[in-house]
């Protein structure tokens, strides 16, 4: 079951959703969209290695907008700061910027119970498209679970992302052990 925009404002004031920051404009019928942060990064070499920490260089938009080219991954990062605490969050496109030939994940559109941060975004575009910081790039999904949570992603030990940070995060598969 998907929350509807009611359900989602309830869950704001009972605090199990946050956003931040929250903008009543941005809530739409049953979901929320997301702003793309100011900073993109891309990784430093060209192949990547799934056991090796592959570093990436971050940069910030230019007031004027930056143009993504197909061939590069890029990482971006949502503008807003969210936690879910009774619901499993899922992020995916708006059809405007799928429309524009951009794809802002490519697995990763589930997140977890107690998932608190911000959304980095795997970033491929179909043809060379200019993107601006604020524009709306994605759209939060809420989805009710079933049963009780043993473990909620903020206390895991092993959880690779809990960091809070305002800047895209590069892969952390090679903290794995495989």
């Amino acid at each position: 079951m998907i929350l509807s925009d009611k359900r989602i404002l309830e869950e704001i004031d009972k605090g199990t959703i946050i956003i931040e920051p929250f903008k009543r404009e941005s809530l739409g019928t049953n979901s929320y969209d997301v702003h793309l942060g100011k900073y993109l990064a891309t990784y430093k070499n060209r192949v990547l290695d799934a056991k090796q920490h592959n570093e990436i260089e971050h940069f910030e938009i230019p007031k004027d907008g930056y143009v993504l080219h197909p061939g590069t991954l890029y990482l971006g990062v949502t503008l807003e700061y969210t936690e879910t605490h009774g619901h499993v969050p899922f992020l995916e496109g708006k059809s405007s910027t799928g429309r524009l030939g951009i794809d802002i994940h490519a697995t990763a559109g589930k997140g977890d119970v107690g998932f608190c941060n911000t959304w980095t975004l795997e970033i491929s575009v179909a043809q060379p498209v200019k993107i601006y910081a604020g524009m709306p790039i994605g759209q939060l999904i809420y989805f009710v679970v079933e049963g009780n949570i043993e473990t909620m992603y903020n206390t895991k030990g092993n959880a690779k992302y809990n960091n809070k940070t305002t800047r895209p995060v590069e892969s952390m598969m090679w903290k794995n052990k495989f």
